[in-house]
């Protein structure tokens, strides 16, 4: 069906900060496909929920032809869905690194490629990569190897895809986060975690929706590593 109505996809929709992109995207307008390995449906017609393993390259495909099929365009991607394991690097497994990098990268190949593809024929779109401020920084507190290994791949292939299609009007930009206080964090870690963040606490799901947000509305703006993280990546 062909629409007027722009359209987001997002990834990792099912709670957190995809959960709070989709209700974002809702109140600006837009339709949204929503995925997640366990996403439910909703009686909401303007978002598609699709269930799927985004580790999968095939589910990215079957993602965007989905969302085509029911709203005949595709004008954001934000690859949300992300997995992190902080360990002592020699006690990551096989299964662990697989499961990171499956996720975290073969799940951004799977969806970007069929989405780029699709904002080509439309003359234009934006991606966006929600990656870590550990790519840069690395701190000692947080052992976390994998995850600067398939995020700081995110952030190079942001920058990369940036001027691959600057002149066909995709932007390609990425959110890289502090610490973000959601459910995964147990209150009675909230002060330790706090204090990794030289503005004295975590940061909130509005934070990164915001920054976003942000770049959904900055059409200059291409190629950009937004760190949204209470000033880790400017020192200690």
């Amino acid at each position: 069906m062909e629409s007027e109505k722009k359209v987001a996809v997002v990834t990792g929709a099912s709670q957190g900060i995809g959960e709070a992109l989709v209700k974002a995207y809702r109140q600006r307008g837009y339709r949204v496909v929503a995925t997640a390995r366990s996403i439910g449906s909703t009686s909401d017609p303007d978002v598609l929920a699709v269930p799927g393993d985004i580790s999968d390259v095939s589910t990215g495909e079957r993602v965007i032809a989905e969302g085509m099929k029911r709203f005949g365009r595709i004008d954001t991607l934000v690859n949300n869905a992300g997995l992190f394991l902080a360990k002592p690097f020699t006690r990551y497994s096989e299964a662990d690194y697989q499961a990171v990098m499956g996720v975290n990268v073969a799940g951004f190949f799977g969806i970007t490629r069929p989405a780029i593809a699709q904002m080509e024929k439309q003359g234009g779109g934006l991606v966006v990569q929600i990656t870590t401020t550990l790519v840069e920084h690395a701190d000692s507190h947080v052992p976390s190897v994998l995850a600067s290994l398939s995020k700081g791949g995110l952030s190079a292939a942001t920058r990369s895809l940036a001027i691959e299609y600057a002149k066909r009007s995709i932007r390609v930009n990425a959110v890289s986060p502090g610490i973000i206080r959601t459910p995964m964090h147990p209150p009675e870690s909230h002060t330790a975690l706090d204090a990794l963040h030289p503005v004295g606490h975590m940061g909130d799901v509005s934070d990164i929706v915001g920054a976003v947000l942000y770049l959904e509305g900055a059409p200059f703006v291409t190629g950009e590593i937004l760190h949204v993280d209470g000033g880790q990546s400017a020192g200690r």
